[in-house]
Formats: structure tokens, C-alpha cells, sequence
């Protein structure tokens, strides 16, 4: 089962009435990835009011099949359903792959579809960073349109552009450039104020 942690290093902002979860999903399977860095950096630099889930169980989901979409999935999808019920907002970051989407992560957006319980994908508050120094306009493309299907809360301020390449990242897999981790905790708290403030929360200041 998914484990909320609050992971506070270089706290940004004034505490927040209501706590925020937010829940960080990489459409990248690579080890070092720059999208899973991005997520990896948001969480690090995330408010003290903020928690942070960084879901890393996405090569764990079967493929989608409608005949498996039951009150009782396979654990691992629960276990996804579950993450993104507890969350007030998800984060992504998408890398793009032969023109679209990756093929892992399209699966996870699929097992999101069929949930029908409170606190899933629907009208849920998402947003995006695209790491990508090319673009990845056509896998953002497509990720649109997908959440758009699953009529998620595209929250567009906090939908952003800040290339990423792998020598931006420390030892542990961490953005280190001080002007790209000013760009992802703004887009971390610009969602996260969003979360809250419909909660009756507090806006974070980046």
C-alpha cells in the first residue's frame, strides 16, 4: 500500500492551514530518468505543509483489459486507485517516446479511467512538468487529451516547461541548478495552493 511521507528540505513558504498530499507520477521507467529527477526534486523541496507520494510502481501494473476492471483489480491497480484517492493533486512528469506518450504510462492512465469511486481521477486537480529540452509536444498533446477524457481538473498555471539533461542532476538523482528548483517548487506550490485553497487552505508561497 502506498506510504505518505513528509520530506522537508529547504522549506518554502508560510504553513498552510490544511495539509496537502499531492501525489508525483513519472512516465519514465529509466533509472535516471530527468522526469523522475524533476518529481524526485519537487519532493525534496516540497512546503513543510505539503506531503509527497512519488508513485514508482508503474512497471508493477498489468496491461489494461477491461475484463480485470472490477470492484477488485489486480492489487497493484488498487494500490494506484488508492494513491490517487488520498491525493488533493497529481503531479506528472512525461517523456515522449516514438511520438507519443510511453507505452507504461498510458497503461497507468487507463487503469484511472474505470474508477468510479470518490477521489479518483475525476475532476481531480493535475498538472504537468515537461523535462524534456525537445519539447515532447506531442506526448503533452496526447496526455491532455487523455485527462480530458477522464475529465481530471487541468490546473494550467502549474503545467510547465523546465528542461531537464542529466548533467543538471547530483549523485542522488537530484536537480542541483538553483534556477530550475526555483522553477519546480513554484510549479509544486502553485499546484499545492490550488489543492488547499479549495479545502479552505492557506496558499503556499513559492
Amino acid at each position: 500500500m502506498p506510504v505518505w511521507k513528509t520530506l522537508v528540505s529547504e522549506p518554502v513558504g508560510q504553513v498552510m492551514a490544511a495539509t496537502c498530499h499531492l501525489l508525483l507520477i513519472s512516465g519514465s521507467l529509466r533509472t535516471r530518468s530527468t522526469n523522475t529527477a524533476v518529481l524526485r526534486t519537487a519532493q525534496a523541496l516540497a512546503p513543510d505543509s505539503v506531503t509527497i507520494l512519488v508513485y514508482d510502481r508503474v512497471a508493477e501494473l498489468p496491461h489494461f483489459n477491461p475484463d480485470y476492471d472490477t470492484d477488485q483489480p489486480p492489487p497493484a491497480v488498487g494500490d494506484l486507485r488508492t494513491a490517487i484517492r488520498q491525493a488533493d493533486a497529481v503531479l506528472f512528469s512525461v517523456p515522449e517516446y516514438a511520438g507519443a506518450l510511453p507505452g507504461s504510462f498510458k497503461n497507468l492512465l487507463d487503469w484511472t479511467i474505470g474508477d468510479d469511486q470518490p477521489g479518483s481521477i475525476y475532476e481531480k486537480p493535475v498538472a504537468w512538468i515537461n523535462a524534456s529540452p525537445r519539447g515532447a509536444v506531442n506526448a503533452h498533446e496526447s496526455l491532455r487529451k487523455v485527462l480530458g477524457y477522464a475529465s481530471a481538473a487541468i490546473l494550467e498555471p502549474a503545467c510547465v516547461e523546465i528542461p531537464v539533461i542529466a548533467a543538471m542532476l547530483d549523485d542522488d538523482g537530484l536537480i542541483v541548478d538553483a534556477s530550475t528548483r526555483g522553477q519546480v517548487t513554484h510549479a509544486v506550490t502553485t499546484l499545492a495552493g490550488h489543492a488547499c485553497a479549495s479545502q479552505g487552505g492557506e496558499t503556499p508561497e513559492s
